[in-house]
């Protein structure tokens, strides 16, 4: 029998725990393999989070840029139609009433042969 710490062991509880001694060096390499592998995902975590950034600036400037050119009318050439806009008020049924009619015979004519006076004159007593 032995005493540690004031505790009172049989030989088998001894041996188990110059097994664990044993097994602490084992366990010193299982730690650095584990460290290592720990190492190696922190990297490809890494790795994974600047593809994916680089990747969604990449998006965004591709965004961008479409934006400028189907914002600028001149440069759309895709939607751009070359129709003449309809008014809104040109299927009304009404149109053009409040405007008065313009009688042919209002014109002022400085010429005193073409003037209307004169036309209506000669078809009248000539013909």
């Amino acid at each position: 029998m032995y005493v540690y710490c004031n505790i009172v062991l049989t030989h088998s509880q001894t041996k188990r725990i110059d097994d664990f001694d044993d097994n602490d060096d084992e366990s010193d390499d299982d730690t650095a393999e584990l460290l290592a592998e720990l190492q190696a995902i922190k990297k490809e975590r890494r790795e994974e989070e600047l593809r994916q950034e680089a990747e969604k600036k990449a998006e965004e400037e591709k965004i961008r840029n479409e934006n400028l050119l189907s914002g600028n009318p001149l440069l759309n050439y895709q939607t751009q139609s070359y129709k003449v806009k309809r008014r809104w008020d040109d299927d009304v049924v009404f149109k053009n009433c409040a405007k008065g009619e313009d009688s042919k015979g209002q014109h002022f004519i400085n010429d005193t042969i073409r003037s209307e006076f004169h036309k209506k004159f000669m078809s009248k007593y000539i013909k």
